[in-house]
Order: C-alpha cells, then sequence, then structure tokens
C-alpha cells in the first residue's frame, strides 16, 4: 500500500485556522501590554489626573502653579538638549570635514551660475575707456620739436 501525502486538506485548513487564532491573541495581548505601557509612562511623566471638577479656587490655583513649574523645567530640559544635539551635529560636521581632509577628498562646492556676457561686458567697458584715454591726450604740434635750420 502507498502511503497517502501526510497532511490532508483538512488538517490543513485546520492548521491554518489554530495558527490564525494564536497570531491574533498574540496581536491582542501584544496591543494591551503597548497601551499598559503607554498609561504607565503618562502616568509617570504627568502624575494622576488632577479632581478639577470638585476643586476649590485655592486648590486650582495651586494645581495650576505645579503645571506651570512642570512646563517651565520642561521647556528648560528640550532646550538644553535642543543646545546638545545642535553642539552634537556641529561636532559631526567637523568630523566628517576632518575625515574628509585626511583622505584627501573634497566635496565640490556648488558653484554659483555666472553669465559668460558679462565677462566680455566688462572687457569692451575696458577697452573703451583705454580708447577714450587716447583720445584725451594732449595733441602735439611737431613743429615745437622740429630744428629750425636757421638758428642752427
Amino acid at each position: 500500500k502507498s502511503k497517502k501525502g501526510f497532511m490532508t486538506p483538512e488538517r490543513k485548513k485546520k492548521l491554518r485556522l489554530l495558527l490564525r487564532k494564536k497570531a491574533a491573541e498574540e496581536l491582542k495581548k501584544e496591543q494591551e501590554r503597548k497601551a499598559q505601557e503607554r498609561r504607565k509612562v503618562i502616568d509617570e511623566r504627568c502624575g494622576q489626573p488632577k479632581d478639577l471638577d470638585n476643586a476649590s479656587e485655592d486648590s486650582l490655583i495651586a494645581i495650576c502653579k505645579q503645571y506651570n513649574d512642570k512646563v517651565v523645567t520642561l521647556e528648560g530640559e528640550k532646550y538644553d538638549m535642543e543646545k546638545e544635539v545642535e553642539m552634537r551635529d556641529y561636532r559631526i560636521n567637523e568630523l566628517n570635514i576632518a575625515v574628509n581632509d585626511l583622505r584627501g577628498k573634497f566635496i565640490k562646492p556648488t558653484l554659483k551660475k555666472v553669465s559668460k556676457y558679462e565677462n566680455k561686458f566688462a572687457k569692451l567697458q575696458k577697452k573703451a575707456a583705454e580708447f577714450n584715454f587716447r583720445n584725451q591726450l594732449k595733441t602735439v604740434k611737431k613743429k615745437e620739436f622740429t630744428m629750425e635750420d636757421d638758428e642752427a
């Protein structure tokens, strides 16, 4: 007798169903765990929610002061962290430049687009200025410099 395949279609369906159920349970557990962790972090950072409806005016003022102090400290920490990140970025940039210097590879700077015709125009202006300079020179009469035969 030849043995038929171990996995019959019915068994395959049953196995797939079990795997789907197991995956759904795992997903649900993971979501619950993440929600608990998130709640825990929020409670740790912000504290328990305050009862604002039944609080007196003095307690509301105290709560507002607490929140204000908390905001001020957090903003200070945020500023310090931003400055630290800026400093590290600057440091990273400096180190990259040093590495490029050591390797001998340089990043080509982006060049500004310059019109070809501006250069030609500047040369033409220079030539025109020279030409005008020549025209402005004093003209010399040749008779002044020639020797007269009568005197000699």
